[in-house]
């Protein structure tokens, strides 16, 4: 393709700049997969229904599915990869392995994403709120119940601060709460 057919791009994903060329029509899943290497930015429906592709653009659940690269030109990214370390996950991470929250895997970085923003609001939801806040994500493993017990896990083990970002675990609990 000639450098005709595409435009610069200028984002931040993972609190990392990014500046690239990239044609009109890439869907930002597909920028995030194939140019930056981020492949837990699952794609499933390639329709925005079933949430697997779910990112935070700017703090705020997208379906990265339904956008365009050059959409995000300016913005503020974060994948499932920028949430936590394999040494340092966060604790909605860490709630997800204690409650067995994760089957397959294949839509659980889509249903973290939505949750970070969530629990950010909603510090101590109930799981009525909990089953509201997920009913745009598809998991085709679970009953979903294991995931509900994994949010109610995080939300006991998570400390919000004032401006209602989530800062940390509040205490600590026995490996096994919750199961």
């Amino acid at each position: 393709m000639s450098m005709s057919h595409t435009i610069e791009i200028a984002l931040t994903v993972n609190k990392i700049h990014y500046e690239r060329r990239v044609e009109p029509r890439m869907l930002l899943s597909d920028f995030l997969r194939h140019e930056l290497g981020l492949t837990g930015t699952h794609v499933g429906c390639e329709h925005g229904v079933c949430g697997a592709c779910t990112i935070l653009f700017d703090g705020q659940p997208v379906r990265s599915c339904l956008m365009f690269a050059v959409q995000a030109d300016g913005h503020e990214i974060l994948s499932i990869e920028g949430l936590g370390t394999p040494d340092n996950l966060h604790p909605l991470q860490q709630s997800f392995i204690e409650a067995h929250g994760v089957q397959c895997g294949f839509c659980t970085s889509g249903i973290i994403l939505t949750l970070i923003p969530f629990l950010e609001g909603n510090p101590h939801p109930d799981e009525q709120e909990i089953r509201h806040a997920i009913s745009g994500n598809i998991c085709r493993c679970t009953g979903y119940q294991h995931i509900v017990d994994a949010v109610m896990l995080a939300a006991e083990k998570i400390s919000v601060t004032q401006n209602g970002r989530i800062l940390s675990e509040a205490k600590d609990l026995p490996p096994n709460y919750g199961s």
